[in-house]
């Protein structure tokens, strides 16, 4: 089955794709129909192109399996579009050929988030099979276009908030991974604001030789404001951002030591010599629930192999403030009014006749559980039982916005319980998941609904 989900190239952000990704979608739903759940497939419009056309968005499936009223309700969340991946990006083996290799199942959306996926349909099967009833009510919500954003699936989750998630107690979400070889729980992650900053300056770009020294090159304006955003050892220069954060708390504080994590392994898979900090506890802290900015590329530049002696007329940074759950979602809409008025102020100080426009092009909210939650001892009992440990309790550096909105929209309590592997290589060149991961997490999916369905109605 996973072999069949992986060779459909349902990469969402290829337009010319499209029609791969709503055979995704209907292989999802037929799937679900032949196990005997009420499926739908949800319209949720079109998507507009930049060119100004619209492309038909993937519908998003919802089934059901069980409806008895004394049994807890649960909700299981997936996406199954990928990232794009070409052979001859580095890839091993063709990415959209299931291939095994010593114990390792390689393909694009292997882990990211197709096997998952699957593993919760195997565990209802699992239910199925051995003709037990299942002990929750299961539903599913698995969307194709979460790698681009996810565009149209917070409206459907409004739309349907007194529907199909009115009986909905708890939502899980596994599109994350673990830490270590230790089996996690993943209780928060980071927001992000991502901008643009465009710096504009003669009406068309300029030879260096002719006009070099005689004009104030955008770039250099742009450069110059940049600098003023993050220090050498990664200090936040904007006043106000970190002032926002929650102090590390000594619960947290042994949370993140009691933590399976190997700083030296961390440097050797990302290739460098040194990182930020010099001990966990810092680094995880600073991966996880402090905020960061990163400057991600400027468009407008020369960037074609060889040389060019060009002075780019318009120039823009692309840059991100990744959010923390501390943060008030007020006070982030506040601290980014702000960040627009210190980058026209540091401007400003330049004296440069260009002109600064700023832009907010993403602002997807941070979410944080409580890991004493029902929800969260449940997770922690089934890990002991399948894996015979305790988890790491961990949190997300990234940004998995359907958290948050399934938080404000629902109202309903989340967890995330990845199964993927610490050395995946999601998003990247020879995307794999174990077979271990993926049947021992199938296990630990079909324990898990079990140990949800002892959660006591009065501590919901």
């Amino acid at each position: 089955m996973l072999r069949d989900w992986v060779a459909i190239e349902s990469d969402s952000s290829n337009v010319q794709k499209r029609p791969e990704l709503h055979r995704m979608m209907e292989t999802v739903a037929q799937k679900l129909r032949l196990m005997g759940g009420t499926v739908q497939l949800v319209d949720i419009g079109e998507q507009e192109l930049p060119d100004g056309q619209t492309l038909e968005l993937p519908k998003v499936v919802t089934a059901q399996f069980g409806n008895v009223s004394s049994k807890h309700t649960v909700c299981i969340y997936g996406h199954v579009d990928v990232q794009p991946a070409k052979l001859e990006d580095g890839w091993a083996t063709d990415p959209y050929n299931l291939t095994e290799i010593n114990g390792n199942l390689y393909g694009r959306g292997a882990s990211d988030n197709k096997a998952p996926v699957l593993a919760w349909i195997h565990a209802v099967e699992a239910y199925q099979a051995l003709s037990m009833d299942l002990p929750v009510n299961v539903k599913f919500v698995i969307e194709g276009m979460e790698e681009t954003g996810s565009n149209g699936l917070d409206a459907m989750i409004m739309a349907q908030r007194d529907t199909f998630f009115s009986e909905v107690d708890y939502i899980i979400i596994s599109d994350c991974g673990w830490l270590s070889r230790r089996p996690a729980l993943t209780y928060g992650t980071r927001g992000n604001c991502y901008f643009f900053a465009e710096v504009e300056g003669p009406e068309q770009d300029l030879h260096s030789g002719v006009y070099g020294g005689t004009v104030i090159e955008p770039m250099t304006d742009l450069i110059g404001i940049l600098d003023t955003l993050i220090s050498p050892s990664g200090k936040i220069l904007i006043p106000g951002i970190r002032e926002a954060v929650a102090p590390l708390s000594d619960e947290e504080w042994k949370m993140y030591q009691d933590i399976q994590f190997d700083m030296d392994n961390y440097k050797n898979k990302i290739g460098v010599n040194q990182l930020m900090y010099s001990n966990k506890v810092d680094l995880l802290a600073h991966m996880w629930r402090y905020p960061t900015v990163s400057i991600h590329g400027i468009e407008g530049a020369f960037s074609d192999p060889g040389s060019k002696t060009v002075i780019p007329a318009k120039v823009t940074a692309k840059f991100s403030i990744r959010q923390v759950p501390d943060m008030d979602p007020a006070m982030v809409k506040k601290q980014v009014k702000y960040m627009k008025n210190y980058l026209h102020s540091v401007f400003a100080k330049r004296r440069s006749p260009n002109k600064l426009k700023v832009t907010m092009v993403i602002g997807a909210k941070p979410w944080l559980a409580d890991t004493h939650h029902p929800l969260y001892e449940a997770g922690k009992a089934a890990i002991k039982r399948v894996f015979n440990t305790d988890p790491d309790l961990i949190r997300e550096g990234g940004t998995i916005p359907i958290a948050r909105t399934f938080q404000d929209v629902t109202g309903k309590s989340i967890i995330m319980m990845p199964i993927g592997g610490f050395d995946d290589g999601l998003h990247s060149q020879n995307e794999k998941m174990s077979r271990y991961n993926y049947i021992e997490g199938t296990k630990l999916f079909i324990a898990y609904l079990n140990e949800v369905s002892q959660i006591k109605r009065t501590s919901v």
